[in-house]
């Protein structure tokens, strides 16, 4: 498969989970199990990633062999439910975008968008780490199995301990036609998780550890017992796969300054504490510049603008909804419906848009330079060992001298003692 069909392969299944949650939100909403019907976001979330999970375990059975199909499954998947749940594309209540005018998307949890990004990422890591793990040591372990069942088939039961240890040796599972191949890309795929997506799930790491610790003992009892002796060869350093990592750290940076910038709350306290609060115009934010923040950000609905799709319920009560005329149930920079341009974007969200993207280019930066900085300090090569590796090289160099030295008097020598040869018979 071509890496543009993969590429497409991958668009499509994302779009395809965007699509599931879509019309599983609203299945899950109308829901008649309580527990499932008050918490459809968190069941509509959990579903959709067990369903990406299988996709992403399909994918690389059927030889998609393509080491950024993670990344980038991961990272569209993330963006579009982002998109997929941001106010802007959502629209706002009296005018939901819909699918095929029918199933409204997805809005964002209240608790924030982030925390569907930490439950893909905890599901997957723990399942991937879980079944690579077991396939590492359960495949070689079943087919050591039936190898030892047909040995006893053919020479008896015993005939394994009869046999010498390098023939019992020649029957285990030999090492894969990639070597360390797929070592090294699963061990990049978990630095891809835990440095990409930290922001959004800062267990990663200790999950990376846990399962590196379980790993290495299982690599151990693997490569010991279950496969046959691997053939030694020599390598300078790890090849591509250092590109590769300093890719990852680079697009890492990138990533983690969206994750913040778009779901933080830092960006528009701070653009409230010193543009809109009651400390705007002095230079500060202390103690008191905060007063109002909530109220500023929420925006102000009519209820007789709502949707007859999307009215609220109201038990049937007519006074409630005479004396309910207006709602503050949603987070947005809106104006109000009785301004000459109701419901369009003030200019707080053009602001704390702005200011988004600003610390996204400072925090790249900042880190871009702490990072080349760390680098032209901490040299790759201890000052001891580089002076260990020149002593090496300079008494290497005098070795080589003295040997040509040596070389060089010995052959003076034999051409000496060739002319005293050749003197001594033509004197008479």
């Amino acid at each position: 498969m071509s890496l543009y069909c993969q590429i497409l392969v991958v668009i499509a299944a994302v779009f395809g989970i965007v699509i599931y949650r879509v019309i599983t939100v609203s299945t899950f909403a109308a829901f008649g199990w309580a527990l499932i019907r008050n918490n459809s976001q968190v069941a509509t979330t959990g579903t959709a990633v067990c369903i990406n999970f299988c996709v992403i375990m399909l994918l690389n059975v059927v030889s998609f062999c393509l080491p950024l199909k993670w990344y980038v499954g991961t990272l569209l998947g993330y963006i579009t439910t982002k998109i997929q749940k941001d106010k802007i594309f959502t629209g706002r209540p009296g005018a939901y975008l819909r699918l095929i005018n029918r199933w409204k998307l997805e809005e964002c949890h209240p608790s924030g968008c982030l925390i569907d990004l930490c439950m893909q990422m905890g599901i997957i890591m723990v399942l991937k780490q879980t079944w690579n793990n077991f396939m590492e040591l359960g495949s070689p372990l079943i087919q050591n199995w039936w190898t030892r069942r047909k040995l006893s088939r053919e020479h008896g039961p015993n005939a394994k301990a009869s046999f010498p240890q390098w023939e019992r040796d020649y029957h285990l599972q030999p090492m894969n036609a990639y070597g360390l191949f797929d070592e090294y890309l699963e061990m990049i795929l978990q630095f891809g998780f835990t440095t990409i997506f930290v922001a959004a799930f800062p267990l990663a790491p200790l999950l990376a550890l846990l399962n590196n610790i379980i790993e290495i003992r299982l690599d151990a009892y693997k490569f010991v017992t279950q496969w046959r002796r691997p053939l030694p060869s020599q390598a300078k350093d790890i090849g591509i796969w250092y590109g590769i990592l300093e890719g990852i750290g680079i697009l890492s940076v990138i990533t983690n300054a969206f994750v913040i910038a778009v779901t933080s709350d830092f960006i528009p306290r701070l653009v409230y504490a010193y543009k809109y609060g009651p400390c705007a115009g002095q230079g500060r934010a202390g103690e008191g510049c905060m007063m109002g923040y909530v109220n500023a950000s929420l925006s102000v609905f009519r209820v007789s603008d709502f949707e007859k799709r999307s009215q609220p319920r109201t038990n049937g009560s007519e006074l409630f909804e005479e004396a309910v005329k207006y709602c503050r149930l949603y987070r947005d920079y809106r104006e109000p419906p009785d301004s000459a341009e109701p419901y369009t974007y003030t200019l707080q969200f053009w602001h704390v848009l702005a200011a988004r993207l600003a610390f996204i280019i400072v925090f790249e930066h900042m880190v871009f330079a702490i990072k080349t900085l760390i680098a032209y300090l901490i040299p790759d090569l201890p000052k001891d060992l580089r002076d260990r590796m020149r002593r090496e090289k300079y008494l290497i160099q005098e070795m080589m001298y003295e040997a040509e030295l040596e070389r060089l008097q010995k052959e003076k020598n034999e051409k000496k003692k060739k002319k005293d040869r050749v003197h001594h018979k033509e004197w008479p």
